[in-house]
């Protein structure tokens, strides 16, 4: 008889010994999917027996876990600012720190304004249904290359309720301007910001298992920042707003690429790790 308390012993020290940080939690999680529970109820029935089914089903998700496989493809949602979100192997996974990006923005307008807002990169959807979620009033364009992604991002806005004022486009970063697209107050991404020296020595779960495009320009992790900066002056309204996530110790670099394109008022934010990971300038 393996019990619920025992299944989550016996896997922790499974996944622990593959290399998993916080294998215990994995365990839990992966159960409480299985067994359609939430992770504090697991202890409330720590002495139920499991069925053969339940089983069979939780060992085939640790088997993933083991794999180095991110256990949000798994349970295959993740939550990103009080909202739910599916995610698969096409999206990188919405992170604890792209929600200071939003929080940046909804601290500095309030949840009335009126704002044309262009989000690039649009992977789960998550900085744009949140956006459109707590900013009703304003109109959202979020835009990527991929056409998986967008799927995936409409079914992530139709899950949290958002119709009218989301629009989601398959157009090609590169090629923004031939698309001949309204301008805006505010355009905001966390775009690929990894150098291709330092994606090589991701962790697994991000280097086999995360989409690459997601990851890494392939490149010095700025050519994104620099394409960005030197086409809003396009792309954004007198006076308009850029919100950017960025890499560990590229603010320097990033400050220096917007100023040079006219950017102003330029501000750094640091995440909750005390790391420098928003910035924001306004354009002159």
């Amino acid at each position: 008889m393996l019990t619920t308390l025992k299944a989550i012993e016996l896997s922790s020290e499974y996944l622990n010994k593959k290399g998993v940080l916080s294998s215990r939690i994995s365990a839990e999680l992966l159960l409480a999917h299985v067994l359609k529970s939430n992770r504090m109820n697991l202890y409330l029935k720590f002495d139920q027996p499991l069925t053969e089914e339940e089983i069979e089903n939780y060992r085939n998700l640790i088997r993933r876990r083991g794999k180095r496989e991110p256990l949000q493809y798994i349970i295959g949602t993740v939550e990103f600012y009080g909202l739910q979100f599916y995610v698969d192997k096409n999206v990188l996974i919405p992170r604890q720190e792209t929600e200071l990006l939003i929080e940046t923005v909804l601290l500095k307008y309030r949840a009335d304004a009126k704002l044309r807002i262009l989000d690039i990169g649009t992977g789960s959807g998550n900085i744009a249904v949140t956006l459109a979620k707590y900013l009703p009033n304003s109109c959202i364009l979020s835009i990527d290359v991929d056409q998986n992604a967008l799927d995936l991002a409409k079914k992530n806005a139709e899950l949290n309720k958002i119709f009218g004022n989301l629009d989601l486009l398959k157009i090609d970063l590169f090629k923004i301007l031939d698309s001949k697209i309204d301008k805006f107050d505010i355009i905001i991404s966390n775009p690929p910001y990894i150098s291709i020296k330092d994606y090589k020595n991701l962790e697994p779960e991000l280097l086999y298992f995360e989409p690459k495009i997601a990851l890494t320009d392939e490149n010095d992790g700025l050519s994104f920042y620099r394409f960005i900066s030197e086409n809003s002056k396009y792309l954004l309204n007198k006076g308009g707003e850029i919100f950017l996530e960025i890499g560990f110790k590229q603010s320097i670099n990033v400050k220096t690429i917007l100023l040079n394109n006219g950017f102003r008022d330029i501000e750094v934010k640091k995440d909750y790790s005390d790391i420098e990971r928003i910035v924001i300038g306004k354009i002159i």
